[in-house]
């Protein structure tokens, strides 16, 4: 993983959007203190490999992970609910590599529930996939920009 050298957070942010890393919308920049503080609710070494995601067969680490769920602008507690959607997604059975290259309009939906979605603040029922959910939204952005930054799935691109 590379990183950026920038004099302020608005030069960091201008940067990822013109490589391109971003959805379009602003990000949290993803600072080394953010990025370990989030990898410290992985429980696990940020070296640690989660499987293979295409369509460009990029190795995706805890580390790579938490740098695009910190970019989402998740909270810590978040982000086991954002390392197991990824690793249900890159199981052979899903083939994500063939949903992330299609030329059809596709995006996986995460169903959380019991004590863990309370705890972490996931609203079902009314508007659960709409605006005014922080947690709804960040995991689903940080699933995304990992498709994107990681797998490279990159509309007219990949």
């Amino acid at each position: 993983m590379s990183s950026l050298t920038a004099r302020d957070e608005a030069d960091a942010l201008a940067q990822l959007h013109a490589l391109g890393c971003t959805d379009g919308l602003p990000v949290v920049i993803p600072t080394r203190e953010r990025v370990d503080r989030m990898v410290l609710a992985a429980v696990a070494d940020p070296t640690t490999s989660l499987g293979v995601m295409g369509p460009l067969g990029a190795v995706t680490t805890i580390e790579q992970v938490a740098v695009n769920t910190v970019m989402a602008g998740c909270d810590p507690d978040h982000f086991p609910i954002v390392v197991a959607t990824l690793q249900a997604l890159l199981r052979p059975e899903y083939d994500l590599s063939e949903a992330q290259s299609t030329t059809h309009s596709t995006t996986p939906l995460v169903v959380v529930s019991g004590p863990l979605a309370t705890a972490c603040g996931i609203a079902g029922g009314f508007g659960a996939l709409g605006p005014g959910h922080r947690a709804n939204a960040s995991i689903g952005r940080a699933v995304r920009l990992c498709l994107m930054n990681i797998g490279g799935a990159k509309p007219g691109v990949s």
